[in-house]
């Protein structure tokens, strides 16, 4: 297992900035998240990385050494992709074979790592199949298996669950942190699902426009957000954020409750909800609306619990309070996190 240190990268093509200054270290066996929106640059950073692309300036360092310019095969890596790159005419034993027989490993040893890389992921009873009669989390594990018989210093991970349907995604993410706890793998996970981001990194790295807007924990990053940015792209719905004149202020959908269910030993502030719509989400609901108390229209929405029983109805008003301790604000001009301000 390897660290990895990113210095300065840049990546242009042309006169777009794709990658626009990255600075990153990975610790060893650390899973590392690369989180944002589509054309943030994530895809990027990791193809060079893996030696796929070159940088216009900077250096990957893996282990103890710069591999900026190496090709791939020397870089001691291992890249999952997200269409699994299965060879549909080979079996399941032989697409996992196949890097150790570029490499002309003898026979006997090739088929050691394969039922030992099967084994640990539990398709030992896949390997004469065809890719064509796997599911989708069963190539998966396939594609798991054909990265770990490299036995590489480094795992990237490239959007490998986007092709799951929704239950599937949750048991593969279970299984695929697993499977890096247990071999201890770096691992670098890029995504753009930021509930995939939440439940499996060591650390995210939310990026947006080709630069980092915020490196932390998953509570970090949630709850202590750098900007405007990772406030309002994490979470589901994303940050409140108001005109307070001079500042910004923010606060989470679930932090904003009916005053009657609020702990009135908390130091509370009160907003004049008026309710435009009711969603209801099975465990969760939902709640659209506006500020009334302002000039300026500043549409809210607020997440309770299902189970609460408390009537809520369209078109009508109702005081919601935040608690003090929980706003965060921010720079009007710039969108990043300042210290507290009075409201």
């Amino acid at each position: 297992m390897a660290v990895v240190e990113l210095r300065g990268i840049q990546k242009h093509f042309g006169d777009v900035k794709a990658v626009d200054g990255v600075d990153l270290a990975i610790s060893k066996g650390e899973l590392l998240v690369i989180l944002g929106p589509s054309g943030c640059g994530k895809t990027t950073l990791m193809r060079m990385i893996a030696g796929l692309e070159t940088p216009t300036r900077g250096e990957i360092v893996i282990g103890e050494r710069v591999v900026t310019t190496l090709p791939p095969r020397d870089r001691e890596i291992a890249m999952v992709f997200q269409s699994y790159a299965l060879y549909p005419h080979l079996t399941v034993f032989d697409n996992i074979a196949f890097p150790l027989h570029a490499k002309k490993e003898p026979k006997n040893a090739i088929i050691a790592k394969v039922e030992e890389a099967a084994g640990t992921l539990s398709i030992e009873h896949l390997l004469h199949r065809k890719p064509r009669q796997l599911s989708g989390g069963e190539r998966q594990r396939v594609a798991l298996c054909r990265a770990l018989v490299k036995e590489p210093q480094v795992l990237l991970l490239d959007e490998p669950l986007s092709n799951l349907d929704a239950k599937l995604r949750a048991s593969a993410r279970d299984e695929l942190q697993r499977f890096q706890r247990r071999t201890g793998i770096t691992t670098i996970f890029v995504t753009h699902d930021q509930v995939e981001a939440m439940g499996m990194g060591d650390r995210i790295v939310v990026m947006n426009k080709g630069r980092v807007r915020q490196v932390g924990t998953p509570p970090e990053v949630y709850h202590d957000s750098a900007d405007t940015f990772v406030a309002t792209f994490l979470g589901s719905p994303g940050m409140n954020i108001l005109d307070r004149g001079n500042f910004l202020v923010g606060f989470r959908p679930e932090q904003f409750v009916p005053k009657e269910i609020a702990n009135m030993q908390e130091t509370l502030v009160t907003f004049p909800f008026e309710v435009t719509r009711v969603e209801y989400l099975g465990a969760d609901q939902l709640i659209y609306g506006k500020l009334s108390d302002t000039a300026e229209e500043s549409f809210i929405v607020a997440k309770l619990s299902s189970e609460l029983h408390f009537p809520i109805a369209a078109e009508n008003t109702y005081d919601f309070v935040v608690q003090q301790k929980q706003l965060q604000f921010f720079d009007k001009a710039q969108g990043t996190r300042i210290e507290s301000q009075p409201i």
